[in-house]
C-alpha cells in the first residue's frame, strides 16, 4: 500500500497576506493616503511593504503619478489572483472564527455630533448585551467629514442628515425631524410651542458657518421669504452653540432631540417651525467595501430599532416612507414630536 503524501506547497513570496492586502487596497483606491485612511494605518508604513515586495518580486508593482500611484504592469497581471487569494483566505476565516452563527468583529459607525449623543449610549449597551463579540469605533464629524469617511470606506456605517426630496439607492430612511428655534430659559419668543419662520427675522443667532448642511438650507428658505438671518457669532460646535443660547440670549436652530436633555431639564426652550417647516432626514448608509459583514447588519439592525424607540419617546418621527429604492422598512406608527412641557 502507498504511503500517503502531503500536498508540497512552496510558500515564499506569497506568505504574508497583510503585505498583499495592502497591495491590493493601493491599487483599488490609486493612493498610498487612502489606503492608510482605509486600513487605519500609516502611509510610511504602507510604504515600506509595498517596497519589500517589490524587491522579492524583483519588479515595479506600482507607478508613481502625479495624482498619486497606478499599477505597472507586473501589477496588473497579479492583480486578480491576489485577490482572490485574499477573498478565498477572508472566506477561510469567516468559517474558523464561526462568523455564520454569531456576529463578531469592530464596527466603525460616523455620525454627526447632534444625531450620535442620544444614539450611541443606548446602542452600545444593547449591542454588548446582544451581541459581546461586536465591539464599537464611533467617529464623530460634519456632514462632510462623514461623507468622506463613507466614501474612503473608513467608517462601515454612517448616519447623515439629508435635506432633499430623494435619498441615493445605499441609503435609509430612519427618521424625519423638524427645526426647532431654540432659545434662553423664559424667552419670550421661544415660549410658544410653534413659530412662523418670518419670526426669525433679524434675531441674534448662533448658527455653523458656511458650507453647513443645515445653513444651506436656512439661508435658501431666508431668500425665498425674504427675512434676514444675520448670525451675531458663528460656531460649529454643537455644545457651545447650546451653551451661549443659554447664558448670552442668543438663538440657534436644531433638531429637538439635539437639546433633548437641556428642554427636558429647563436650561433652554424649544419652539417648532413652521410656515414653512424646516424638516430634514435623518439616513443611514453601510459601506460596500468594508467591515464584517454579519456585524455590521447586527448593528445597523440595532439602529434602526433604537431610532423607532426614539420616536415614540417625541425625539423625531419615523412614520415616513423610505424614499430609497434600495432599502424598504415598516413604517411605525404616528408620532407627534412635541416638545417637552418642562
Amino acid at each position: 500500500m502507498q504511503a500517503p503524501k502531503a500536498t508540497n506547497f512552496s510558500l515564499g513570496i506569497a506568505s504574508d497576506l497583510h503585505r498583499w492586502r495592502t497591495f491590493v487596497a493601493i491599487a483599488e483606491l490609486g493612493s498610498l493616503t487612502r489606503a492608510a485612511l482605509f486600513l487605519d494605518s500609516n502611509q510610511s508604513l504602507l510604504s515600506r511593504q509595498i517596497n519589500a515586495l517589490e524587491r522579492e518580486c524583483g519588479a515595479r508593482l506600482f507607478n508613481r503619478t502625479g495624482r498619486g500611484v497606478e499599477l505597472s504592469d507586473v501589477g496588473q497581471r497579479l492583480f486578480e489572483q491576489v485577490r482572490a487569494l485574499l477573498e478565498s483566505a477572508e472566506q477561510l476565516e469567516v468559517e474558523i472564527r464561526g462568523e455564520v452563527r454569531e456576529p463578531a468583529g469592530r464596527v466603525t459607525v460616523g455620525s454627526l455630533p447632534s444625531i450620535s449623543n442620544p444614539l450611541v449610549g443606548r446602542l452600545f449597551r444593547e449591542i454588548r448585551e446582544r451581541h459581546p463579540t461586536v465591539s464599537l469605533k464611533i467617529l464623530e464629524g460634519s456632514s462632510g467629514q462623514v461623507e468622506e469617511w463613507l466614501s474612503d470606506a473608513r467608517v462601515d456605517i454612517a448616519i447623515l442628515y439629508r435635506y432633499g426630496p430623494t435619498l441615493s439607492e445605499s441609503e435609509q430612511v430612519l427618521a424625519t425631524v423638524d427645526s426647532y428655534l431654540i432659545g434662553a430659559k423664559g424667552d419670550r419668543i421661544t415660549m410658544a410651542p410653534e413659530i412662523s419662520f418670518s419670526a426669525l427675522d433679524g434675531l441674534p443667532f448662533i448658527l455653523p458657518s458656511a458650507p453647513n448642511g443645515l445653513r444651506t438650507a436656512l439661508d435658501a428658505l431666508a431668500r425665498n421669504q425674504h427675512i434676514t438671518l444675520s448670525p451675531a457669532i458663528e460656531a460649529d460646535s454643537l455644545p457651545l452653540q447650546k451653551s451661549l443660547v443659554a447664558q448670552e440670549h442668543l438663538y440657534t436652530v436644531l433638531p429637538l432631540h439635539a437639546v433633548w436633555n437641556e428642554v427636558a431639564e429647563g436650561h433652554v426652550q424649544a419652539s417648532r417651525i413652521i410656515n414653512p417647516p424646516l424638516q430634514r432626514t435623518v439616513a443611514m448608509a453601510i459601506a460596500k467595501s468594508k467591515g464584517p459583514a454579519r456585524a455590521v447588519l447586527a448593528v445597523a439592525s440595532r439602529i434602526d430599532h433604537i431610532v423607532a424607540e426614539m420616536a415614540r419617546k417625541g425625539m423625531w418621527r419615523s412614520d415616513v416612507k423610505p424614499r430609497s429604492t434600495a432599502h424598504n422598512r415598516n413604517a411605525s406608527s404616528g408620532v407627534d414630536e412635541r416638545r417637552s412641557s418642562k
